[in-house]
């Protein structure tokens, strides 16, 4: 989902990641901040029903899955060129692996257009909408500590949010709340791509958000959405009584051992990194957005990581490592949000691939993980500009995924960009 390219009304849920759309980040002028939050929203009017995920365990591996051969690696080098050619991408870095059939760890391309540098698996990289991972399994945790409750309405933590006192806290994980997504707002847009080193307060991104109508009733359908991220960041911050950054790195990244996943307060970006490519810019033209301050994404899409952290938190988050198997249950129910795509609690079920997606200017992540194979999938990537209403982080998986798990092909449908 996107964090911020603008899209359509229509679409303007789903990047930083699978559901990516933000302007937090947009597209084209307006348009391209949506991206990573995608929020594409379903026209029934009831609540699609929850369908529950089976939980992942120590199963045997899949034969399904293939050993990855040097003839597999072959294939899978021509899959990921294919689509940096197709899509125009500088550079990529793959890692896929499932236990007792080997690894396959890449990297192509450049990670600075400017100078020539390669890109390398150590690199950092803004990861946009997976963020939305971390700040739920914060929330997650303090459900399991008795602190808040997933049915409590967000009016007893926040005030003056639009229908406060009837959307709850599992609706805004879930992306139903009916909140405008505070990234498909033109003054929002106009505000970041004038002065993208700016800092955003939660507040301000709220703001963006409440001077709209809602867009429907709570639960009634599903609509990606930043807005709700901000809400549960601040839910955490309330909670805990400490900053959202804090909590996240104390209470989630360091106990689920990551050792180079950051939640910024402004727009440091640990060295080494690579160079992040965008036109999600005030003019449309392609930018260097390596040091644009994430703030604007804060809960729904500011993070930090690397390849090597991104593997191990892909099991991390599909398997519930931090959380009690009950509340990893209700995360991993998942409702009707995309054709073959189901949403959770902030994580996604794509043809049987758990986990989430990002992008935010300049990058695009997606991690993931197939509970039948233990197989886990990462692809970072230094661009976020769409390739024929595709986010490049989307092509990336299904190719590599056609060639590894035919059953299980990770996808979502083209969406019309506007703004450009």
């Amino acid at each position: 989902m996107t964090t911020h390219r603008r899209r359509s009304a229509a679409v303007a849920a789903v990047a930083a990641g699978l559901l990516a759309l933000p302007v937090a980040a947009g597209a084209g002028p307006a348009a391209a901040y949506a991206r990573d939050a995608q929020g594409y929203a379903r026209d029934t009017a009831a609540p699609a029903p929850a369908v529950t995920v089976p939980v992942p365990s120590p199963t045997p591996v899949s034969d399904e899955f293939p050993r990855l051969t040097p003839a597999v690696a072959r294939q899978l080098d021509d899959a990921v060129r294919k689509v940096m050619t197709e899509a125009k991408v500088p550079g990529v870095i793959v890692a896929l692996s499932a236990p007792g059939k080997g690894e396959y760890v890449r990297a192509f391309g450049v990670a600075d257009k400017a100078t020539g540098a390669p890109m390398t698996p150590g690199l950092n990289m803004r990861i946009g909408s997976e963020t939305k991972t971390f700040t739920v399994t914060a929330l997650l945790e303090l459900v399991d500590e008795g602190k808040v409750a997933l049915d409590d309405p967000i009016g007893k933590y926040v005030a003056g949010v639009p229908n406060g006192d009837r959307i709850t806290l599992r609706q805004l994980a879930e992306m139903r709340s009916g909140l405008f997504n505070y990234s498909e707002d033109e003054g929002f847009f106009k505000a970041l791509t004038s002065d993208p080193r700016r800092p955003f307060t939660p507040q301000e991104l709220l703001s963006y958000s409440f001077k709209h109508p809602v867009l429907f009733e709570p639960g009634a359908k599903f609509y990606y959405d930043n807005t709700n991220l901000i809400l549960l960041g601040l839910v955490v911050e309330k909670v805990s009584g400490r900053p959202l950054a804090d909590y996240v790195d104390q209470e989630v990244v360091k106990p689920a051992g990551l050792k180079h996943t950051l939640f910024p307060t402004g727009a440091e970006f640990p060295e080494p990194h690579a160079h992040g490519y965008t036109d999600q810019t005030a003019t449309g033209r392609t930018e260097d957005a390596t040091d644009w301050n994430p703030s604007w994404g804060w809960a729904a899409g500011a993070m930090i990581s690397d390849l090597t952290d991104l593997r191990s938190w892909a099991k991390t988050l599909a398997t519930g490592t931090l959380l009690t198997p009950a509340t990893q249950a209700e995360r991993l129910k998942v409702i009707d949000a995309l054709p073959g795509a189901g949403y959770g609690l902030g994580i996604f079920n794509i043809h049987g691939w758990i986990g989430h997606n990002g992008s935010l200017p300049g990058y695009e992540s997606l991690t993931v993980y197939l509970p039948q194979a233990q197989a886990t999938l990462v692809v970072l990537l230094n661009t976020d500009t769409a390739y024929q209403g595709s986010e490049p982080s989307t092509l990336f998986g299904r190719a590599i995924t056609e060639i590894v798990t035919p059953e299980h092909v990770f996808t979502l449908p083209a969406q019309p960009v506007t703004g450009h």
